[in-house]
Parts: C-alpha cells; structure tokens; sequence
C-alpha cells in the first residue's frame, strides 16, 4: 500500500530500477550519469517531501500498514527476547507483549502495543486496542522487572484502548489507571517511546517515564483526529483540520515539552530501512538508559513524578 505522497517518489524509484537493469543487460556505461541524477533527484524528492509533511499525513505514515511494530523492534534490537503471558487473572491479551531480552548485554524488560499485519494477525490483536487484561499483564511484567532490578522499555503503539462494553466490565478505566499510578512508583530506570500511534489512556496506560521519546513519525494525542472531527463536526470528514487542531506530531510535543527527546527516522519512514530504524532506536535506549544510571532510586522516582507533574503550567 502507498500513501499519496509516496507516489512520486516510487514512481522514480522504478524508473532507476529499469534504468539499472537496461544498463547492465546491454552494458551501456554511458547510462551511468543519467541514473546517477536520477538517484540524486529521487533523495533531493525525499527529503522535501518528508520534510514538509502536514499533520495528518505524519497521521497517515504513522499507521502505514508495513511500518515496524514493536516485536519487529525487539526482535532487531535484542540479542535474545523471551516473552511472558498472561495478567493471572483473566487471560494473555495479544495487544501487549512483553518479556526479559538482553541489549548489549543488558537485560531489561520491553514491553509494547502490538498490532497485526494480516487480517487473522489484527483480530488476534485487536488491531493493537489492549482490554484491561493487557494493562494487567503490562503491570504484572514491570513489577516482575522491579523484583529483578531491571530497566523497563515501553513501545507505545495504539489507537487506544479497547473500547467495548465487555472490556468497561472488566475495569478498563481502572486498569490503566492503576498502571499509571503504578509507574510512578517503580524503583526500576523506564524509558517509553511512541513507535508509532499513541492515542489517549490507551497510550498512556504504558507511558509514563523517566524518558518519553518518539520516533520522528509518530503522534501523540489525547484523541484521535477521526474522533476529534466526530466530535466537532459530527462527521469524519474533517480529520485532517482536527489533527492541524490537536497538533499531535513529535515536534509539536517537544515543543510542548511533553515529551523528552525525538528519535530520528530513515528518509521516507521506519517501514523504509527497518534495520536503520531499529539501530537509531538501540542508540537512543542505551544513551538514555546510561544518563539514568547516575541516579539514585530515590531521586529517579522524585524526578519522573515531578516531571509529570509540572506538565501543562502556563509561564
């Protein structure tokens, strides 16, 4: 699938593609310059292209259907990664993942929003919209880390929560709820990043920590601009005014000091060079993580409460 604003620059791309292939089958170097431009125009297309994106189409690349979710992250950035189940109460919620896997030698816990990529892969999870046994699991594998004295990281990667009439009888509001309450406390280094989507308490459920970092395609938002236009306007049609409206992108939120830091992506998104993505993603946990580790526990805690706290004061 292509969004509009990739059209062009693919269109390119298979045009070097043939260019490459006629000059190799019929050993013409003279063809040699033009694919040389030709490459040069499609990176100069690139990055004015995704340098002048508009909120809603950051949006739309944030839910590309082949951007990296978070087992594909893990399974990049760890060198083993070995996942637990279940909340010990209802059930194993496939929208959150999460297990011990080792970083450099490091062992932490990584813990994450999943989605599916195929149709039997996105009912299995939900589309990434975790039920309160999710939140539950979430919380069961922070406190187990907190036992172990390791670090926690966070993917943040969903449309929010699930909001069905099963998932509110099972306490979704008071599982999220308990979790962010819960965060604030653990004796453990946490670094969360939004990979993706990160819409409401259905984000915040996993987001709270000594660092928030996103990936520079990412948004982040109290609610959706589908739902924000339904609200304002009685109608979907207006999602891409809603989302100029929310300002939800990773810049908007840095300028916002909402979040702590912005991780940078290959030209063109995550879903082009994953391994790169993925690396970036690895640099940024390890940096982070190595700044915390001067911190006593106390102080940790006393910071990533005052922090939270002093979001949303005027002056």
């Amino acid at each position: 699938m292509l969004l509009d604003f990739e059209k062009p620059i693919v269109k390119l791309e298979e045009k070097l593609v043939k260019m490459q292939e006629a000059a190799k089958a019929q050993n013409a170097p003279a063809l040699m310059a033009s694919i040389a431009k030709l490459a040069n125009d499609i990176k100069a297309l690139q990055k004015k292209t995704f340098q002048n994106l508009t909120r809603w189409q950051r949006v739309q690349l944030a839910r590309h259907p082949d951007r990296p979710y978070t087992l594909d992250y893990i399974q990049q950035i760890t060198e083993n990664f070995f996942e637990l189940h279940g909340d010990r109460f209802v059930g194993d919620d496939k929208a959150i993942v999460g297990g011990f896997g080792t970083i450099n030698g490091q062992t932490m816990m990584l813990i994450g929003h999943q989605k599916g990529r195929t149709t039997k892969e996105r009912q299995c999870r939900n589309f990434g919209m975790a039920n309160p046994e999710g939140y539950r699991k979430a919380l069961r594998l922070m406190r187990l880390a907190e036992k172990f004295n390791k670090p926690i990281i966070t993917f943040i990667d969903t449309p929010g929560a699930y909001p069905g009439v099963e998932a509110e009888e099972r306490g979704q509001a008071e599982a999220i709820a308990s979790n962010i309450q819960a965060m604030f406390g653990l004796r453990v280094p946490i670094i969360s990043i939004v990979i993706g989507e990160g819409a409401s308490g259905g984000a915040l459920g996993i987001a709270i920590g000594d660092y928030v970092l996103m990936l520079e395609h990412a948004w982040y938002s109290v609610i959706t601009p589908e739902s924000c236009s339904s609200i304002l306007w009685k109608s979907w049609d207006y999602k891409e005014q809603a989302a100029e409206m929310l300002q939800v992108t990773a810049n908007d939120m840095s300028n916002f000091r909402l979040i702590d830091g912005l991780i940078k992506e290959p030209i063109g998104g995550a879903h082009r060079d994953l391994p790169t993505a993925a690396a970036l993603i690895k640099e940024s946990i390890l940096d982070h993580l190595e700044k915390l580790s001067s911190k006593s526990i106390e102080k940790l805690v006393q910071a990533r409460t005052d922090k939270f706290c002093a979001m949303g004061r005027i002056g």
